[in-house]
């Protein structure tokens, strides 16, 4: 919407940045603010303050406000609530005890997420460019408004709060599996964001830009595929051990993309790399519910998406500015560098994640449920 408006793709860029590091900021605030009061309670009045600062920021932009004015809307706009980490919430509330359907699910939201990232940037860009330049965040902001109505009032499924008494021990970052998991996945967010940034200027460069976008698509289709096929097994062995082949396997299908001389080959590349998204997310998330007190699950996982956003601007800045000091073929040493980040810190972590946690309920040893023993075995067994 910006550089349509403004021709400015610097400003465009640093709008986006703004954008997450504020979610990142107030994404777990929000988070926390659920794990304590509701979804419902929580949701609609954060909803409608990201809205409104949406509105704002596709005010002024129409009418040329200064660029300040801009920032601050789109600073405002970063307490759009994690809707994909109340879902997974819902499920773990839903199927706890249950490994193998839990595991089933997590794969299905993976799978989603997929489609909206192949389906989301071609739908909004294709408004913004041929409607007008506000319609993409536009219909973004009608979408939000329309799901989370829609979510929070299924009061059914909704994870009930837990007393404020039960909130001890401050945030969920205390525990030391969720720290790896978050700062692995700040290097996987960097992997995704370069490869979205450098894909889009090596298309340019072999002068077919308007297929970068099947070609990021092709790379979701891949990990959605995966999504499918690993939803469908059950794996054994420690969840600990198939994350960190996942994470490392990221890392080395990054290699063959320096290799890729041209559109189809790279498109080939990034399929095979995309085989091993899913599943490394699906894992991600059993070992956040295995290592995350229950009155804090929303939150651990909110903070999850908070690395990928942070990891995404970090790779996007960085990606640009290799594009521009040296050309989009040699650019793609980003996505090298954040995957050999991920590998190397998933690898000095594994330790933490293999590591029992001795008290999961947010309360005391001898106020534990009955049954907390028994769900985390069972998620200690997840096939992700």
């Amino acid at each position: 919407m910006i550089s349509q408006l403004t021709g400015r793709y610097g400003l465009a860029g640093a709008l986006t940045a703004t954008l997450a590091m504020s979610a990142a900021v107030l994404g777990p605030q929000i988070s926390r603010l659920v794990d304590r009061h509701g979804q419902g309670r929580v949701l609609r009045p954060a909803t409608l303050i990201a809205v409104a600062a949406v509105a704002g920021l596709l005010i002024c932009a129409q009418r040329g406000a200064p660029d300040w004015t801009l920032f601050v809307f789109a600073a405002g706009a970063g307490c759009v609530p994690s809707v994909g980490s109340m879902v997974r919430a819902r499920w773990a509330a839903i199927y706890r005890g249950s490994p193998r359907e839990l595991h089933t699910a997590y794969s299905w939201e993976s799978i989603v997420d997929e489609v909206c990232f192949i389906f989301g940037p071609i739908i909004s860009i294709g408004l913004s460019t041929a409607w007008f330049p506000a319609a993409g965040p536009l219909l973004a902001a009608v979408l939000l408004v329309v799901g989370v109505l829609w979510l929070t009032a299924q009061r059914a499924t909704e994870p009930v709060p837990r007393p404020r008494d039960e909130h001890t021990g401050g945030s969920a970052l205390r525990s030391p599996g969720l720290r790896v998991l978050v700062l692995t996945f700040v290097a996987t967010g960097a992997i995704f964001g370069a490869v979205d940034v450098v894909t889009v200027a090596f298309a340019e460069e072999e002068g077919h830009k308007a297929a970068a976008s099947l070609v990021l698509a092709v790379y979701a289709l891949g990990s959605c595929l995966a999504g499918v096929v690993f939803g469908l097994l059950h794996l054994q062995g420690p969840a600990p051990r198939r994350w960190l082949v996942g994470v490392c396997a990221m890392a080395l299908s990054m290699i063959p993309l320096q290799l890729a001389g041209n559109l189809p080959l790279l498109a080939a590349a990034l399929f095979v790399a995309g085989l091993s998204v899913a599943p490394t997310m699906v894992t991600t998330m059993a070992l956040v519910e295995a290592h995350v007190p229950r009155t804090k699950l929303t939150e651990g996982m909110t903070w999850t998406s908070t690395g990928l956003a942070v990891g995404v601007a970090l790779g996007s800045s960085a990606a640009g500015w290799v594009v521009d000091a040296a050309g989009a073929e040699a650019a793609y040493v980003v996505p090298v560098a954040a995957g050999a980040a991920a590998a190397v810190v998933a690898l000095l972590g594994y330790r933490r994640l293999r590591e029992p946690v001795p008290i999961r309920g947010g309360r005391g040893a001898d106020d534990q449920e009955p049954d907390r023993h028994d769900d985390h075995e069972g998620v200690a067994q997840l096939g992700g």
